[in-house]
């Protein structure tokens, strides 16, 4: 068997240099195991070490429609010849599921948007004209499996929203759940997400949603088209990397942090990005939970700490606590 070390279970090597750096600098052996394609040998021990996943919803929209089945495989196997493995099979099916993540959050208290989750597309015009009450007031849509601001669009009318459902440009969900949910206007133009590693704050950061996109993710390899401003953002980042700055005022302290610190503590999830936004009606609003983060590099560099640092602090924390003799052998 091979020294142990930290495994990260992927799909996007694009993603991986930031977090390969951080563990060079931290000195902490990683190792990429990358869910495109392969095979495991269900018979056999997997090697010494830490597993990590960061699997991502998203993963189809970039060729690999199997990924998520090949992780789900891959954790099993894990985690039942017990290695340790941080972000296992329940933390995937969150991450999968929009759904699953809007059930756990109310459940647990928090302010979440009205949504109605819609199985297939035959029933997609009526469930809209349900959701609505049948006004023709704002709404958006989304994908159950989302990431990457998958299937968010806003409607203002029910013609705009049957006229889409019947044309080429409907974008059909890969799970064939499609979310309605309530059109939310931000107090201010920006969205907030908390970031955890090891289960404890990091920092917050601030998201400018001014610049209207719904594709709001944070790491360099994103593509950020351009969409509707004022609504429920999927995953903050920006084109511009001005979107993004630390905000200073939410600490660990923050009584929606120390809620969300013990959520995740409940849920076993101990990597993980929430998002919330503070609405015109006074509302604080938490919306989506990202179980394979990503950081973006400006803001990483003025936080007062480091996202994937802290990462690799955490999971060679984790590897030596297991594997001292053998690491210092």
């Amino acid at each position: 068997m091979s020294t142990p070390r930290v495994y990260v279970i992927h799909e996007n090597p694009e993603w991986f240099p930031p977090l390969a750096a951080a563990f060079e600098a931290e000195g902490v052996p990683v190792q990429e195991i990358l869910l495109t394609e392969g095979q495991i040998d269900l018979g056999a021990e997997p090697e010494p070490g830490v597993y990590w996943s960061r699997m991502s919803a998203s993963s189809h929209t970039r060729g690999h429609e199997h990924s998520k089945e090949y992780t789900r495989a891959v954790l099993g196997w894990l985690e039942r010849s017990g290695r340790q493995v941080v972000g296992g099979s329940h933390v995937l099916e969150l991450e999968v599921s929009k759904v699953a993540q809007h059930g756990l959050l109310q459940h647990a208290g928090f302010d979440v948007p009205r949504t109605t989750a819609v199985f297939g597309t035959t029933t997609l015009k009526q469930a809209a004209r349900t959701f609505t009450n049948g006004q023709d007031v704002p709404f958006i849509t989304k994908h159950n499996q989302g990431g990457k601001g998958l299937g968010v669009r806003r409607f203002d009318s029910l013609a705009e929203f049957d006229a889409y459902v019947d044309s080429p440009e409907f974008e059909a969900p890969v799970d064939g759940i499609t979310l309605l949910q309530e059109f939310l206007t931000a107090r201010e133009p920006f969205i907030t997400r908390v970031e955890f590693v090891g289960g404890e704050f990091v920092y917050a950061v601030r998201v400018d949603t001014s610049a209207g996109s719904f594709e709001l993710c944070p790491a360099d390899a994103c593509e950020v088209p351009q969409v509707i401003a004022g609504a429920v953002c999927d995953v903050p980042g920006a084109e511009q990397p001005s979107a993004f700055s630390v905000r200073t005022e939410v600490t660990a302290e923050h009584p929606l942090v120390q809620q969300l610190r013990t959520f995740l503590a409940d849920q076993r999830i101990t990597i993980a990005g929430v998002e919330f936004m503070e609405t015109t009606d006074g509302r604080t609003v938490v919306y989506d939970i990202n179980t394979n983060t990503n950081y973006n590099p400006a803001v990483d560099e003025s936080a007062p700490a480091s996202g994937p640092r802290s990462i690799a602090r955490y999971l060679g924390g984790l590897l030596e606590t297991q594997y001292a003799a053998q690491l210092t052998a």
